[in-house]
């Protein structure tokens, strides 16, 4: 099954916990503390797998959660880094957050593999806290904890050529003869149900021919597979207009000709300003007074009469195909300003003043202190006060009204503000 947009959940590994811990070995008195810091969590990183064309891998699995850091041992032994988790995509897939919109990675270059998500960092382990006041901390460090992200890929065809037309124009049969394509070919509406992808091969050159489907009245607006599909027209360089111009189905051609262009009109302004070659398709059953009609309205623009089945006029086409795409720039990845989960800001923190009198506070730099905090250990706790008022935090209460006897929360604690 061809599927070509899902939602998935992502999560980095956290960081391993450090150690606490205590050299002991017969006659050697005060060993010390030799607590092993913990690993860094893995990173969650996006590739481009050349083989694969549809997203429907992450159909049924949709969590990814990349290994967490090891503890800290002791011996000053670190915990191992948690493997990075690699996220194999199509070339073309383009990486969203789900909350905001704003696209995090175009996976347009398949040697460029992008780290969407950074693991947390291992936490320190109590021979870090030693210092000539504190010979014997009895705490360390907690790893960092990852937070799980919902992302939306989108698989954006990344093609030279686009081909569109009504359904059953022939756009599949020419791109079974034009190139190495093999695309489900029938008589009846709709028989192409995902883009189907063919290298066409020119003298010493080749480019990419894409067979868009789903382009029926309404389509610029979401009607039938609307924008689904139209997604895939949004990279191409050059568009092939396939027209039946021998109105065996009883439509105008002229008029499938004027549609398809306000569909893409509607669609997007980009794509409706692409250059566009004219396919006249079944001309070998055509009158010849449909032709010269076709050509008397359409003026001015490149016109190229073919039979898909007979192979009429298809080196024309390929050859003017091949002499536009000359003429053009090459393709190149979507323009955006990237967005980033990016790494929380360890050093700012915030002071809340509640109505019942007491003050709360939060941030990143208090979350990275409070790793470390061990409530009952007196060291611990001296350490966790020294940190605050070298930070500036008790200073700004003091600023902010607090006095002794009012309760500051901190997380899940709370503590009596003292002088």
């Amino acid at each position: 099954m061809f599927i070509d947009k899902v939602k998935i959940y992502i999560k980095a590994g956290n960081g391993g916990n450090g150690c606490t811990s205590f050299y002991t070995e017969k006659y050697v008195a005060n060993g010390g503390p030799d607590g092993g810091d913990g690993g860094k969590g893995g990173d969650v990183i996006f590739c481009v797998d050349e083989r694969k064309n549809s997203l429907s891998d992450f159909r049924f699995s949709q969590h990814f959660r990349a290994p967490d850091g090891e503890n800290g041992s002791p011996k000053f032994c670190h915990g191992k880094q948690g493997e990075p988790l690699f996220v194999k995509v199509p070339r073309g897939t383009v990486i969203r957050d789900e909350e905001s919109g704003r696209i995090i990675a175009d996976m347009f270059d398949a040697n460029k593999p992008v780290t969407v998500l950074y693991g947390g960092m291992g936490g320190k382990g109590n021979a870090r806290f030693k210092s000539s006041r504190r010979q014997a901390p009895h705490f360390s460090q907690k790893g960092q904890v990852a937070e799980e992200h919902a992302v939306i890929l989108e698989l954006m065809t990344i093609a030279d050529v686009g081909l569109v037309g009504y359904p059953n124009v022939g756009k599949s049969t020419l791109l079974s003869v034009i190139s190495n394509a093999r695309p489900k070919i029938a008589d009846y509406h709709f028989t192409t149900l995902s883009p189907n992808l063919g290298v066409v091969s020119y003298y010493d050159r080749s480019f990419v021919v894409a067979d868009i489907p789903g382009l029926i009245e309404g389509a610029g607006e979401g009607v039938g597979l609307g924008h689904d599909f139209l997604r895939h027209i949004d990279r191409t360089r050059l568009l092939v207009h396939v027209i039946d111009v021998s109105g065996r189905e009883g439509r105008d051609p002229y008029e499938d000709y004027k549609k398809i262009n306000l569909e893409l009109r509607s669609y997007n302004d980009k794509v409706a300003h692409l250059p566009q070659i004219i396919a006249l398709n079944m001309c070998d059953i055509a009158p010849q007074e449909n032709i010269k009609e076709f050509r008397r309205h359409v003026r001015g623009k490149r016109i190229v009469e073919i039979s898909a089945i007979t192979r009429k006029g298809v080196d024309e086409l390929i050859k003017e195909i091949a002499r536009s795409l000359d003429e053009l720039p090459p393709l190149e990845p979507i323009k955006y300003e990237p967005f980033d989960f990016g790494k929380t800001d360890t050093t700012d923190y915030r002071i809340d003043r509640f109505d019942d009198g007491s003050f709360g506070l939060s941030g990143g730099f208090i979350d990275e202190i409070s790793r470390g905090v061990v409530l009952d250990d007196y060291d611990s706790f001296n350490y966790f006060q020294k940190t605050l008022k070298e930070k500036g935090v008790i200073k700004e209460l003091k600023n902010r009204g607090a006095k002794d006897g009012d309760v500051v929360r901190i997380l899940d604690f709370e503590f009596e503000f003292v002088e």
